[in-house]
């Protein structure tokens, strides 16, 4: 549970009437959705007092996950879950299970995770002339300097490292060693994202380094984040009475004139109708800031995603807006204007046939849901796959299979495919996979529907920044606005994480509520001994 504020860190938030303020969140992905239930439970607004203003037609952002087997599933995105997401398990404990009210997400995500054990015993793979050959991952493969030069980076500050990005830190064999190739697959890092993120991970999980040839710290859900945690969070949310208002897109805050951090107006399009809500004094405003998956396009298995853009959709039109008004609301450009650094491929692939699955097992001596990442060293575009317990989906038939995997580099041209993944069919990205894995592929190819996915934003976050370029989760001066998501400065913590959304979540709502709590102390493995002396231990293997 969050712990208590002292008296001094209370004196610095005020307290709120929940009974009489109105909370508009502007959102539905996990974030706002974590505001709703600390609203309720630890703030003791009404239900009814909550809206949640969506521009699409379901929550969860970009926790997404749907489809059939005619036409394929399709998931963005996959996450893992670690025993280090201290407020997202706080969370997960608060919100009863859809198959039995009597248990919680949580208790579900530990029993699935007691029963299906992470533990890979194929997780960097070298394509060979005639076969696919599982490599030794026990060393992490570091040279003395590759060590020295880790450790010099922990003991950095933020502000030393700068804008440098992590091949600027690093020397190019660095890149070719065991540790990169399985950290960067895990967390999706790139050579020219920044440093400063890297650190960030490096500390906050070096609890890892000694697994992180198995990733047997990994936690899955029973199914897709979506279905066993979204839905779940949804339903609670509905069932306590908050009011969702889907296909709403809010445009624009306005500002009481001389106060540029107190929101007086909500500026709003719902169901192609414009309107606007006025706030009275006690209302808060929670705004969602941009979104990863922005701009996301999916395609078939006969044809490939349309070709990678950026146009401002709703959360980075307000988001844009927003920082016109307020230097200290960031600046979101830094994070849109370079997809060329920020964008990769997934692909979520339907099998209506189980032999792929069965020789995936076969070779890898793992059965579904214990394997996590496999990763094609030497594939061009250095694809993963990841092949889940089976059904991957609530609504999954038993004879159908689902498995995930992405591409960092879809603008390479493939190994056995000549021609750039983001240019590729679904056919024949799974072409490709077969090649490497040395597997037949005419049986294969006709039992199985690929649904790629360009998100042109999908790493913006780990891009170079000054660290102005991410407000605050309480803007500076600010009276009733708080900001969520991936695109906030939560100091310390590490983006692209469920963690990060909710952690920022507990923040607006304790802050703005004026609640005598905070987050649960973070997480960090390097601030362990018994952790700290194990990562050493593997580096010097």
């Amino acid at each position: 549970m969050p712990h208590l504020l002292s008296g001094k860190e209370r004196e610095s938030h005020g307290h709120r009437n929940p009974e009489t303020t109105q909370a508009y969140l502007v959102g539905g992905g996990i974030g706002s959705l974590a505001a709703a239930v600390h609203l309720i439970q630890d703030a003791k607004v009404p239900a009814k007092n909550i809206h949640i203003l969506e521009a699409l037609s379901v929550p969860g952002g970009s926790m997404d996950g749907a489809g059939n087997p005619d036409e394929g599933y399709v998931l963005r995105g996959g996450r893992m879950l670690n025993f280090s997401y201290v407020c997202t398990y706080d969370l997960l404990e608060r919100i009863p299970s859809m198959n039995d009210p009597e248990r919680t997400i949580l208790d579900e995500v530990q029993d699935f995770n007691d029963k299906y054990v992470t533990s890979s015993k194929a997780r960097l793979v070298a394509t060979e002339e005639d076969s696919a050959k599982v490599l030794d991952t026990s060393t992490l493969g570091f040279t003395m300097k590759d060590r020295l030069d880790l450790i010099r980076l922990t003991l950095e500050t933020e502000k030393t490292l700068g804008k440098k990005r992590i091949d600027e830190v690093f020397p190019p064999d660095f890149f070719q060693t065991n540790f990169w190739y399985m950290w960067a697959t895990t967390f999706a890092f790139q050579p020219w994202h920044s440093a400063v993120e890297f650190r960030r991970y490096i500390v906050r999980f070096m609890h890892e380094f000694p697994r992180l040839n198995t990733l047997a710290g990994v936690d899955r859900t029973p199914f897709n984040q979506y279905d066993s945690i979204i839905r779940p969070i949804e339903k609670y949310l509905q069932d306590q009475g908050v009011d969702f208002r889907y296909n709403t897109c809010v445009t624009d805050l306005d500002f009481i004139a001389g106060i540029p951090t107190t929101v007086d107006e909500l500026h709003m399009i719902s169901n192609g109708t414009p309107m606007t809500a006025q706030l009275d004094p006690q209302d808060i405003v929670f705004v969602t800031l941009g979104s990863m998956t922005s701009n996301s396009s999916i395609g078939t298995n006969d044809s490939a995603p349309a070709a990678e853009s950026f146009v401002k959709d709703g959360s980075w039109e307000l988001w844009s807006k927003l920082a016109a008004k307020n230097e200290k609301f960031g600046n979101p450009s830094t994070f849109h204007s370079r997809i060329n650094e920020s964008s990769w491929e997934s692909f979520t692939v339907t099998l209506s046939d189980h032999e792929l699955l069965r020789r995936i097992e076969g070779y890898t001596l793992n059965e579904p849901g214990t394997g996590a990442l496999l990763t094609l060293k030497d594939s061009n575009w250095l694809m993963s796959i990841v092949v889940p317990h089976q059904p991957h989906f609530a609504n999954q038939p038993r004879d159908i299979d689902v498995f995930w995997g992405y591409g960092l580099f879809p603008d390479k041209e493939g190994n056995f495919v000549k021609k750039p993944m983001k240019q590729c069919s679904g056919q024949e990205i799974m072409t490709e996979l077969l090649g490497h894995l040395h597997f037949p592929s005419k049986d294969i190819l006709e039992h199985s529907i690929c649904r790629p996915c360009i998100m042109p934003l999908i790493t913006s976050q780990f891009l170079t920044r000054e660290a102005s370029d991410r407000p605050l989760v309480i803007p500076e001066g600010s009276t009733n606005l708080a900001f969520l998501g991936q695109f906030v400065e939560i100091p310390e913590d590490t983006v692209f994480t469920v963690e990060y959304s909710v952690r920022g979540a507990q923040m607006a709502v304790y802050a703005l509520m004026g609640v005598d709590m905070k987050p649960r102390e973070m997480y960090k493995g390097i601030h362990h001994l018994g952790v700290l002396a194990h990562a050493m231990v593997k580096m010097m293997t």
